[in-house]
């Protein structure tokens, strides 16, 4: 009955039937805030959870299940006492728990202690910082790089320090989240072109052909239907306009290309790109960290006034390290990539022999595409009955009706990993009468 009274009339009532130190012991033992709920707030969260179970009721409400072990080809999740083949991770290079990467992390741990307690221009930068940022300057093969603490705050921190009312920005209609967001902040004229759509780029950009600057905004490899962007074809354009070309490769640096420099290598095209964000949170290491690479002009102007390197902490050193490491073990191997795209060679060809439909290019990004988000869903928990550990996704994620499990391979699987993780699918979608 606590639960339902609130506020001073409770608190004056209760001291006087129970006892001001009886109280206070009861108190101790609830929730911080359990009975401090304001009518306003009660009211809001009627509302919260109305819209919540509308997302129940759409078959799209996010479970996270909770691992138990470190990130891994296996990982034990909380209920399940068996290991499971962890095939949803963005752990490309299967570089997040290697020996050499661990071992860095702890290393400057020890020496640069667990964060630095501050943003990067008061007391926050050190000597490992600089180095990362030289590193990856030169694996982009640009002038200076800037670290953030997530490729989100990268693309948030770009557009408004770059773009002003006199230019103009033009994004895919299908580029990240962060990206978008990042777009919205900026004050340039903004023009959104059809997915991958050159003739409909081409025509927004004759339409901004009086602005001071022209900026083409592209994910290189789309992360939910792991896709291309036409960089040939987007850059080819970008000489003929007159326009600057910027790509986020969060899927794609580390592992993509015949040294995994992206999707600029990809296609042959070294230093036609102006300006590159990526993470250190995906092949990289798999910890955190995003970045810009650019001109030495562009990497000052960021560090002078993008909001979200002044105005957050440093990234802590043992994930500068672990990061720092995985470059150091790019440069000295390239077996890493040919593995990725043998594993992914492999499971695309027999999901597809089996009858699914599989979305992407050739990408370790392998959606098979179910529609349905309750299906999606339902196969998911199905595979997990069977040691895959895989993930459903659903609007708003991705468009409505275009749910769909997104597989992602690593150089860490095996031949045998891939076919046992194939013959579950067969299996469950044979049942479920998504296959024949």
């Amino acid at each position: 009955k606590f639960g339902t009274l609130t506020g001073p009339f409770f608190r004056s009532v209760s001291c006087e039937m129970f006892g001001a130190s009886t109280l206070s012991v009861l108190f101790s033992k609830l929730p911080y805030g359990w009975v401090r709920h304001s009518s306003a707030l009660a009211v809001t969260n009627e509302i919260l959870q109305n819209e919540l179970e509308n997302i129940k009721e759409a078959g799209t409400y996010k479970k996270e299940r909770v691992i138990v072990s470190k990130q891994a080809v296996e990982i034990f999740v909380e209920g399940n006492s068996k290991p499971l083949l962890n095939f949803c991770a963005n752990n490309y290079l299967g570089l997040s728990s290697h020996p050499e990467v661990i071992q860095a992390g702890i290393d400057a741990l020890k020496k640069y202690g667990a964060g630095l307690s501050s943003v990067r221009f008061i007391c926050g930068t050190q000597d490992i910082h600089k180095e990362l940022e030289e590193k990856i300057a030169r694996f982009h093969e640009r002038e200076d790089s800037i670290l953030y603490a997530s490729c989100f705050d990268a693309n948030a921190g770009l557009f408004e320090v770059l773009l002003t009312p006199e230019d103009a920005v033009l994004s895919d209609e299908l580029n990240h989240a962060s990206i978008i967001d990042g777009i919205r902040l900026c004050k340039a004229k903004k023009f959104r072109y059809k997915h991958k759509d050159i003739s409909d780029l081409e025509e927004k950009l004759k339409e901004c052909g009086d602005a001071r600057q022209r900026l083409i905004v592209t994910d290189g490899v789309f992360s939910m239907d792991g896709n291309v962007a036409p960089l040939p074809q987007i850059c080819d354009l970008a000489e003929k306009y007159k326009a600057m070309v910027f790509i986020d490769e969060c899927h794609a640096t580390g592992f993509f290309g015949v040294t995994g420099r992206g999707t600029e290598e990809y296609f042959n095209l070294s230093g036609q790109i102006d300006i590159i964000n990526s993470t250190l949170g995906k092949a990289l290491g798999g910890a955190a960290g995003g970045y810009t690479a650019g001109s030495k002009a562009l990497i000052d102007l960021l560090r002078q006034r993008s909001r979200p390197y002044l105005f957050s902490n440093a990234l802590p050193p043992p994930v500068v390290a672990s990061a720092s490491k995985v470059l150091d073990i790019l440069g000295s191997a390239s077996t890493y990539q040919e593995l990725v795209h043998s594993n992914t060679m492999h499971f695309r060809e027999r999901m597809v022999e089996a009858g699914f439909t599989i979305l992407g290019e050739n990408h370790p990004i392998c959606p098979v595409l179910l529609g349905d988000a309750k299906v999606a869903s339902h196969m998911a928990d199905k595979l997990l009955d069977k040691g895959i550990y895989v993930i459903g996704f659903s609007y708003p994620v991705v468009p409505k009706g275009k749910a769909r499990i997104r597989v992602q391979i690593s150089a860490a699987h095996t031949p045998s990993d891939i076919d046992r993780t194939v013959d579950a699918f067969i299996s469950v979608g044979r049942e479920m009468g998504i296959i024949k």
